[in-house]
């Protein structure tokens, strides 16, 4: 193919993709399927790598990520995006629109509301129809340029085209992690035995600071748009601003209505209080502006927030119903966790069955008995939580709970080690839920990554009696396979095959999924690169793991707990015979200098250029290694503003040397 021909298909391909991402997200259309999108997609990045310098900044193919940023440019904003002032009451919306009016001398106004989505604010600047920067809100006059995991996300435009498009404009709006998404992910966490997320707001925030772009692409992040600003945009009203980025091609929210008083605006709080609940992304709020950009600037700005807009907050919504029982959970790890089996409840726009009761502590502080009349909330969570109980309604004969000191799944005496509040049970080796969390760990993406194999699969095979543990897996027989309810010949040989390539997951990927309390990915890493084999991390003494960074008394308690046990042993051994990685791939942790010499940092506060992420990653990509702890061992602590006074009392006094993040970006460039 000649670079004209390639250019062409190139353009062709680009045309295709931007109509069908438009189609999709402006229009609520879906004119082919996923796989032809796909396919679309990957042969337009084929030819993108065959002919590198045919590839543009706005090229669709931007979407799937793939750029590792180190650390992130802090920009100063063009406009301040300012925080608004929060009402709570219809009263307080009228005492605001009494202001108004006095502000206004009299003159008809009128509002735009709009819904107060919760996720992360983002400006978007575009020169010449391509988008050019994104960058958060930060402290609202300085924020992070995330410019290449703004690309990831489909809604953004990365080109927009039409009549009258400004040379320069800016356009603002609210990333966030629609709730199907969100609970999707938990799914994806809690099969791995990783810790649940706690809301999509956090998840969206946390999503937009990674360094690896193509894990920003995976997170299906969506973005809606609600503001333009820029000189010669020729737009009078915030309405207009809104017609105007529709136009434009950006994803607008149809949620938004003008109101000609503060009545109709009450009236407007009042509809999305229930109807909030259909939509696919959390919600906390209104936001109330004044329509006319004139009588914007007019009215001005206070201290902190703009005089011509406001923001009315939902409270969190809680519903009383019946408690009927308290079941328990087994977790992999053996972690008890008790949930409320409750009288069927409207909340939040969902029918309420079950919510968490966190463990026995929770349970004793709130005084729970079966029968009582419990208050459940969500507030802005997605897993219902019991939040107290209505003692008026409290019978008589009610008895105090009694917590179960038995495992529900194999009758195991419960086990509550010191300065734990959950309960456990022991049975590691025959209690069926751990068993086959266990293999779920093990099996999952962040781990072996054997993604021909499920959870029902895993099910059926462990009631066949074939799987007991991990290295059962490496045993199983395509006789054994095809029996299985499901199975033909074509999933039972992807199965093999699935296990078979896992044979070459990197070691600290299989000392991760062997599921070691406490032993989590990053804290496999480190044991990984420091005894380098699982001959000598086995053979480890006490004092040698908690000589290694981030390695405490109760991690190194847990890993000979582990190593003790025959069984264990036996499973590592099988795991080795049958040709897993048992050593640290060493060039895979090659650093960009070794400028920190090895030394140790603990980081606290909050910086100016850097979030204590970034620092860590810093840190540790040039030869230095982060500590939890000040210690008499530590070499440096690097403070930032806001940071805790006993931490730096505690440093002074041990004489460690305190850094500021200037003094450590030194020390970067020049060694130590």
């Amino acid at each position: 193919m000649t670079n004209e021909a390639a250019y062409i298909e190139i353009e062709e391909l680009s045309q295709k993709i931007n109509y069908y991402n438009n189609q999709y997200y402006q229009n609520n259309e879906s004119e082919i399927t996923d796989y032809e999108f796909d396919q679309l997609m990957a042969r337009l990045i084929a030819l993108e790598n065959e002919y590198p310098e045919l590839k543009k900044s706005d090229s669709p193919s931007q979407r799937v990520g793939g750029t590792i940023t180190k650390e992130f440019e802090t920009v100063t904003h063009k406009y301040r995006m300012l925080s608004l002032a929060n009402t709570y009451s219809a009263d307080e919306l009228r005492d605001f629109d009494k202001r108004v009016e006095k502000g206004l001398g009299g003159q008809p106004y009128e509002y735009i509301c709009e819904l107060k989505f919760d996720g992360v604010a983002i400006s978007l600047t575009y020169k010449n129809g391509v988008l050019d920067t994104a960058v958060t809100r930060g402290d609202g006059t300085k924020g992070d340029n995330i410019t290449a995991n703004a690309r990831t996300i489909k809604s953004i435009p990365l080109k927009v085209s039409g009549d009258h498009v400004p040379t320069e404009f800016e356009v603002r709006g609210e990333v966030f992690m629609p709730s199907k998404v969100f609970i999707e992910l938990n799914e994806q966490k809690e099969a791995a035995g990783e810790e649940r997320l706690a809301n999509p707001r956090n998840t969206a925030s946390g999503t937009l600071k990674m360094q690896d772009s193509s894990i920003v692409a995976a997170r299906k992040l969506d973005c809606y748009l609600y503001a333009l600003l820029g000189e010669n945009i020729a737009v009078n009203t915030h309405e207009d601003a809104i017609h105007k980025i529709e136009t434009l091609g950006f994803h607008v929210s149809q949620t938004y209505q003008k109101c000609a008083t503060i009545d109709e605006v009450i009236a407007y709080v009042q509809k999305w209080e229930t109807q909030r609940h259909e939509l696919d992304v959390e919600t906390d709020g209104i936001v109330i502006k004044v329509n006319s950009l004139d009588q914007q600037n007019e009215l001005g700005f206070t201290a902190k927030n703009p005089r011509w807009a406001i923001s009315y907050k939902y409270k969190a919504e809680s519903a009383l119903t019946r408690l009927n029982d308290v079941v328990y959970q087994v977790g992999r790890t053996g972690s008890i966790t008790p949930v409320a089996e409750l009288e069927p409840v409207l909340l939040a726009g969902t029918t309420v069955k079950r919510a968490s009761l966190h463990n026995a502590n929770e349970i004793e502080r709130q005084d729970l008995r079966i029968g009582d009349y419990v208050f459940v909330e969500k507030g802005g969570e997605i897993i219902p939580k019991v939040t107290g109980v209505d003692l008026s309604q409290r019978g008589s004969n009610a008895v105090p709970f009694k917590y179960t000191q038995s495992c529900p799944a194999c009758g195991s005496e419960l086990v509550r080690y010191e300065g734990e509040a959950n309960h456990y049970c022991p049975n590691v080796e025959a209690c069926p839920p751990q068993i086959k969390g266990m293999i779920e760990h093990f099996i999952h993406r962040k781990a072996m990554d054997i993604d021909s194999l499920g959870e029902q699969t895993i099910k059926l095979l462990y009631d066949k009696g074939y799987l007991h543990n991990v290295a059962d897996l490496y045993d199983l027989t395509y006789d054994q396979i095809i029996e299985l309810e499901g199975f033909k010949d074509l999933s039972a040989q992807n199965l093999l095959k699935g296990i078979e390539a896992s044979k070459s997951a990197p070691f600290e990927l299989l000392l991760f999924g062997l599921g070691i309390r406490f032993v989590g990915k990053t804290v496999a890493e480190k044991l990984a690169v420091h005894f380098k084999n699982m001959d000598q991390l086995m053979q480890a003494t006490y004092d040698e793991l908690i000589e290694v960074p981030e390695i405490g008394e109760r991690i190194a308690q847990s890993l000979l707990a582990y190593f003790a046990k025959e069984e264990n042993k036996e499973i590592v051994a099988r795991l080795k015979l049958a040709g897993l990685q048992m050593q640290i791939d060493e060039s895979q942790f090659q650093r960009t200098s070794d400028a920190l010499n090895a030394a140790t940092f603990v980081i606290s506060g909050v910086f100016e250029n850097h979030s204590r992420e970034e620092l860590q990653a810093m840190i540790k990509d040039h030869g230095g290694k982060v500590v939890s702890s000040i210690s008499a061992k530590l070499d440096y602590l690097l403070a930032g503003d806001k940071m805790g006074p006993a931490k730096l009392e505690k440093a002074t006094k041990l004489g460690i040397k305190i850094i500021s993040e200037h003094d450590f970006e030194v020390m970067l460039s020049q060694g130590i």
